[in-house]
């Protein structure tokens, strides 16, 4: 069992930029590849970047390809995802997810584990 609990979520201008972590439990998490998922009000969740157990593969949504930056730190647990010149359009909550496989997926139900998720908001 893993346990994500994401933070760093808030309120920022747009232009700005803020930097996400989620905290994994457990021994395998070097072991798991990663996703960041967000979802808006009436819109389905979608993925916004991935990265695979080393982290030497990342994906990322075209929306924010150049503008976001997924990494991971095995010894720490943790995986972040840089998010600079924010737009309006990428308020959401954003969820952290974890896939028992060593590769990403595209999709979110082939993830195992979520976080509680943490609200971005980008204001004008």
């Amino acid at each position: 069992q893993v346990q994500l609990v994401e933070s760093g979520g808030g309120l920022v201008q747009a232009g700005g930029s803020l930097r996400l972590s989620c905290a994994a439990s457990g021994r395998t998490f070097s072991s798991y590849a990663m996703g960041w998922f967000r979802q808006a009000p009436g819109k389905e969740r979608e993925l916004v970047a991935a990265i695979n157990w080393s982290g030497g593969i990342m994906g990322y949504a075209d929306s924010v390809k150049g503008r976001f930056t997924i990494s991971r730190d095995n010894a720490e647990n943790t995986v972040y995802l840089q998010m600079n010149s924010l737009k309006l359009e990428d308020t959401a909550v954003y969820y952290c997810a974890a896939r028992r496989s060593s590769n990403y997926h595209l999709t979110p139900s082939e993830y195992d584990y979520w976080g509680q998720g943490t609200q971005v908001t980008v204001s004008s």
